[in-house]
């Protein structure tokens, strides 16, 4: 892959060289669906190797090889697996502290980083589907489309709603939306009604789900020669309302430590 690649690149490499069947890839990780156990595992993976040093990532979510000459053949999972533990149970036995931690696994890492979005995605699921509509118009009005209004008509295909994106202050596309609280996985069947429903009165599709999308389903909604549908997962719905902030807030708290022996040396 050039030594780079973002979390999705990277995903669909594993799955082909893992053979992993579509019935495996849609197992998700919990009740409300936020990340399937493929995708879980695969998170741990790159924060195991990216502690290790064999890995970095950016700020815009691409990971790279630290060094492009490493040879996998000749890494050793389990040796990997032990020093990454044992250097994140130093780090953290060497910062003072006024309690005593509960837990000392790297995996507290990702646990928190999911675990907020799983709660998220429990409240979604709890607010009235009219109100879950309003929230994906809110949306997108911050998101910089205009024009958006709430459709919600029966028997529309599935179509929740409209709004026009300009882009660069010249070029406009008319969006069709469709807002869905689900717990699974949307299939390929439910993204291609969509796109017949949107089909000749819509440039772009637009489908936003608490749930996620199956690969036949993110296959579906890029198939050449018809009418594009980008996806919005429960994943990415989580990340877009924390950067607009809309019921979301973020705390960022200051952890002053004293080194002794700077003092030492003075």
């Amino acid at each position: 892959m050039g030594g780079s690649g973002s979390i999705d690149e990277i995903n669909e490499e594993v799955y082909k060289v893992a053979g992993y069947n579509e019935e495996i890839l849609e197992i998700p990780q919990d009740e409300n669906g936020v990340q399937t156990k493929v995708e879980y595992r695969l998170a741990w993976a790159g924060t195991y190797l990216k502690k290790f040093g064999i890995l970095d990532n950016s700020s815009r979510g691409v990971w790279a090889l630290v060094d492009n000459e490493i040879e996998p053949n000749k890494l050793n999972s389990d040796k990997i697996v032990k020093f990454v533990r044992e250097k994140t149970r130093k780090s953290k036995t060497d910062k003072p502290t006024s309690s005593k931690l509960k837990n000392e696994e790297v995996e507290d890492e990702i646990e928190d980083k999911i675990d907020w979005k799983e709660n998220l995605i429990s409240v979604l699921l709890t607010i009235d589907p009219s109100a879950f509509e309003r929230l994906c118009q809110r949306l997108l009005r911050e998101s910089g489309f205009f024009q958006v209004e709430v459709t919600g008509k029966s028997g529309d295909g599935g179509i929740d709603g409209k709004g026009i994106v300009r882009i660069n202050g010249f070029l406009s596309f008319h969006v069709f939306f469709q807002s869905k609280r689900y717990k699974g996985s949307v299939s390929s069947g439910d993204v291609r009604d969509f796109r017949g429903a949107m089909q000749g009165r819509a440039d772009k599709g637009l489908f936003i789900t608490t749930g996620n999308f199956t690969r036949e389903g993110v296959k579906e909604a890029a198939r050449d020669g018809a009418p594009p549908i980008d996806l919005i997962d429960g994943e990415q719905l989580c990340e877009k309302l924390k950067e607009l902030k809309l019921g979301v807030e973020t705390e960022f708290i200051e952890e002053v430590i004293i080194n002794p022996e700077w003092f030492d040396k003075i």
